[in-house]
């Protein structure tokens, strides 16, 4: 089976704290009204899958690319090193949050195998794409909160208390590991990439109700059971532009934004970056400006990546040439490098 990039269809979530941004920023195919809230790039988690848009796989499902052809999407070294997973283990999307989103904390992968059904636990990462003057992100507890403490002020309807907060910028990255207490404010745009699971245990939504004085259910004692209480406030990551080192390396995946350093102009070309070829899926979003795919794996030809289009390259994929001009930045995604080796 040949392998080039694979372009999925985005699913496209709507709730109450979305908006605009993701059709009118991002180019996703929303219609009428303002709460477009997500829109799932790359996806295998039940029921939500990304189904391949374009070439000889369109209509095929990641999970059936990931069922029925393995090796070729993972790469011969993971499936080796994760016989048992189920499912493609990343969840790549954007996120436009016109409000404040409730605060959340997600369970490791212990509990959720011990789940009903069970599920993967759920690390992630955002990448800052706008932040507007006022908006705030909430992420990881106070210097020393407790349970105790933090279970009083929940009771209280006061949980923001217990909560670290920061003014985002354009270009901040945010890890927040499983466990970590986190809410993303208004007036953000996000790119995540995390662990294939929906699992999140809501403990606070600002004390908000609907018309009919309804408040959203909340998770309390699973919140207080998964918390981390040693994780404390977490900080952004900033990094200058064209910084090679990741943004975030964990056990799970490795972040990398790939940009020209500050200043760089028009003139001077394009950074290249030699991807594939190397037995390894790799995952690439484009974020602003248009980027470019060149190389033998995809047969001599430039494929285009424009802002807010994802690819997904198969570990079969031969090696291409990512050409990033000035003007655009692009995340570079891969799942957790293997320690078992064939």
């Amino acid at each position: 089976m040949i392998a080039q990039p694979l372009r999925f269809r985005p699913l496209i979530k709507q709730t109450l704290w979305g908006g605009r941004r993701l059709g009118e920023t991002l180019g996703k195919p929303i219609g009428d009204g303002d709460d477009y809230a997500e829109s799932w790039e790359v996806v295998d988690h039940g029921e939500d899958q990304s189904v391949v848009l374009e070439g000889p796989l369109t209509g095929q499902s990641l999970h059936s690319l990931f069922q029925n052809h393995r090796d070729w999407l993972m790469g011969h070294r993971w499936t080796t090193a994760f016989p048992d997973a189920d499912t493609f283990p990343l969840l790549f999307k954007f996120l436009d949050c016109n409000r404040v989103l409730s605060v959340q904390v997600h369970p490791d992968d212990a509990y959720g195998a011990a789940m009903t059904p069970p599920d993967l636990g759920k690390t992630e990462a955002w990448v800052v794409l706008h932040s507007e003057p006022d908006s705030v992100i909430y992420a990881g507890l106070k210097e020393g909160v407790t349970r105790d403490q933090l279970a009083r002020w929940i009771e209280a309807g006061q949980t923001e208390q217990a909560l670290h907060r920061f003014r985002p910028e354009a270009g901040d990255c945010v890890f927040i590991p499983a466990g970590t207490v986190h809410a993303l404010g208004g007036g953000l745009l996000i790119a995540e990439i995390q662990q294939s699971s929906n699992t999140t245990f809501r403990l606070f939504d600002w004390n908000r109700t609907d018309a009919a004085g309804r408040s959203r259910p909340l998770h309390i004692q699973q919140s207080l059971a998964v918390t981390d209480y040693t994780r404390g406030p977490v900080p952004p990551i900033r990094r200058p532009d064209g910084d090679p080192e990741p943004l975030v390396q964990c056990d799970k995946f490795t972040l990398r934004r790939l940009q020209s350093p500050a200043g760089g102009r028009p003139e001077s070309g394009s950074d290249s970056h030699q991807l594939a070829g190397d037995d390894r899926c790799h995952l690439l979003a484009c974020i602003t400006g248009d980027a470019t795919l060149d190389g033998p794996g995809v047969g001599g030809q430039p494929f285009r990546l424009s802002k807010g289009q994802t690819v997904l390259l198969p570990a079969a994929m031969q090696e291409v040439f990512l050409n990033v001009p000035p003007a655009a930045s692009v995340l570079w995604m891969t799942p957790a490098e293997p320690t078992v080796v064939a």
